[in-house]
């Protein structure tokens, strides 16, 4: 076993797609791993072949995040156990069908793996990387979190929510030496899809990424310290003239009389 690591990476939805190529990457970059899933059988399969090809350290936590009592022994995982230097919050689920056509327990059951888990998990995470003034939180997103108009609306509000929370975090954390990122992936080749209620054939060739491809762009745009990360956006200057039209707006969403073109009181 190589004992030269740079420390253990928790990663949730590890036992494919994304999850998985994150485990492969992050193993042959010299990190331990924690894999967290729901399928046993998938993950014990790669732990198995990344241990054999990388000697890193893997561990296999079986656990379904949408049920609280799973959640809090992954929580329980990210503070007791110090040698964890990365979380990477991958685990989620989509939706595609509108939302009139959709059924609301499973949009709360969307809410609560995308949103609640995510938030416990970082919660569970970030006191101790503050303590130890090292980390990174990489919080899997979506472009549905800018475009909630092109998918079911409760998923791109979930995905809203994390680039939401991930900016909020980069700010609080931004003096403590943590890493933050938010990936917003477009269409991404993954079995996502199929759940999701849209086979991906029937999606245009032309706008899906295969993931190998983007979990790499996605870490090398970690690896230039980027925050938001949008692995198909060919102008990064696009998104620096997003984020500067709505510091733009800041001083003036909250002022003591309304805007004058409202015509109120005066």
């Amino acid at each position: 076993m190589n004992t030269n690591s740079k420390g253990t990476a928790l990663i949730t939805g590890a036992s494919s797609g994304i999850g998985a190529i994150y485990a492969d990457r992050l193993a042959r970059r010299g990190f331990d791993l924690i894999l967290v899933a729901r399928n046993r059988e998938r993950l014990n399969d790669l732990a198995n072949r990344l241990a054999d090809e990388t000697g890193r350290a893997i561990e296999v936590v079986p656990a379904d995040l949408g049920k609280k009592g799973d959640l809090k022994r992954i929580e329980a995982l990210l503070q007791s156990d110090a040698s964890i230097t990365v979380l990477i919050n991958n685990a989620g689920v989509g939706a595609t069908a509108p939302l009139l056509a959709s059924d609301v327990d499973k949009m709360e059951d969307m809410i609560t793996l995308n949103v609640s888990a995510l938030t416990r998990l970082t919660y569970a995470a970030a006191p101790g990387f503050v303590a130890r003034g090292t980390g990174t939180i990489i919080n899997i997103a979506s472009i549905v979190g800018v475009a909630p108009e092109l998918l079911n609306g409760v998923y791109g509000g979930t995905k809203a929510f994390v680039l939401a929370f991930t900016l909020s975090l980069q700010k609080e954390l931004a003096d403590n030496n943590i890493r933050i990122q938010a990936v917003l992936p477009g269409a991404t080749a993954t079995d996502f899809w199929g759940i999701a209620g849209t086979p991906l054939d029937h999606v245009p060739s032309e706008i899906v990424m295969q993931a190998e491809d983007m979990v790499d762009a996605a870490l090398a745009g970690l690896d230039q310290g980027e925050v938001i990360t949008i692995p198909a956006l060919p102008d990064a200057g696009d998104w620096a003239a997003y984020e500067a039209a709505r510091q733009k707006l800041m001083p003036n969403l909250s002022r003591s009389a309304p805007a004058a073109r409202y015509n109120v009181g005066g």
